[in-house]
């Protein structure tokens, strides 16, 4: 047996689902409200005995109790496993062990540490007052500033680099998150991101993955994205997505704006 059938056959759906709307049992079926938009007549049903459930209104999709907690609670399908597997007691092979997903989450923790890094920098580093009288300017509150997770690069070649170094990164690490590049002619790695406003990218689940880099002079260019790694690929992010991807679930509607 595949252990996603497994933790199926020991998770009852009704009992996961009803954490989330109100079910009445129907027949063999079970009917509620959608979870994933706003509606006042129920067209949302679940099939006890098939393990699935489906909503017949504006929503128009369905699937099992993996895809129901990956929709409710913006979750990559691993984290829905761990978390589901944990509820029916059935022990997983950890990702530590895969060197791939290993270095990966070095990679996160890597764009999160300098994000840390950048927020401090920010709130505290006298290098920074042009960073903030900047944001003091354009209305910019430390509730907002907190939010987005707002920072600032120094106008310095390595701070960063010697930072994250200093928390037991490699440079090869540092450089794969694209947060340093390397300088052939002087033979050196140097900060990615000098004497800007930063701003994390984040994915759906919340975790940094890159960074747009504000400049505060004349400077060009005037944004500075974090080159393509394997966490960030520009083409394929959104910026604000882990905010408005719940909203935009409920509300089952979406305004795009000029940025």
């Amino acid at each position: 047996m595949e252990v996603t059938d497994e933790i199926k056959a020991r998770i009852d759906i009704v009992d996961w689902v009803s954490r989330y709307t109100t079910l009445t049992p129907s027949g063999r079926l079970y009917k509620g409200l959608c979870p994933f938009h706003n509606e006042r007549t129920p067209s949302f049903v679940v099939y006890p005995d098939e393990g699935y459930w489906h909503c017949f209104g504006a929503c128009a999709t369905g699937g099992d109790i993996f895809t129901f907690l990956r929709m409710k609670e913006n979750l990559e399908f691993r984290e829905a496993l761990e978390i589901l597997a944990k509820e029916a007691g059935v022990e997983l092979h950890h990702p530590e062990d895969d060197p791939q997903r290993r270095r990966q989450e070095r990679l996160y923790l890597a764009n999160d540490a300098a994000a840390t890094y950048f927020e401090e920098t920010l709130a505290s580093h006298s290098g920074a007052a042009v960073a903030r009288a900047y944001m003091d300017r354009r209305g910019i509150d430390a509730n907002t500033a907190k939010q987005f997770r707002l920072g600032y690069a120094l106008d310095s070649w390595d701070a960063l680099l010697t930072h994250l170094q200093q928390l037991g990164f490699t440079v090869d690490e540092i450089l794969e998150a694209g947060l340093v590049k390397f300088h052939e002619a002087r033979n050196r790695h140097y900060d990615a991101f000098r004497g800007r406003l930063m701003i994390p990218i984040r994915n759906r689940q919340g975790r940094v993955i890159g960074f747009g880099g504000r400049v505060l002079g004349d400077g060009q260019p005037k944004y500075l994205n974090t080159a393509e790694t394997p966490l960030f690929h520009k083409s394929q992010a959104v910026y604000g997505i882990d905010l408005a991807y719940r909203a935009v679930s409920e509300q089952d509607q979406v305004v795009i704006v000029e940025g």
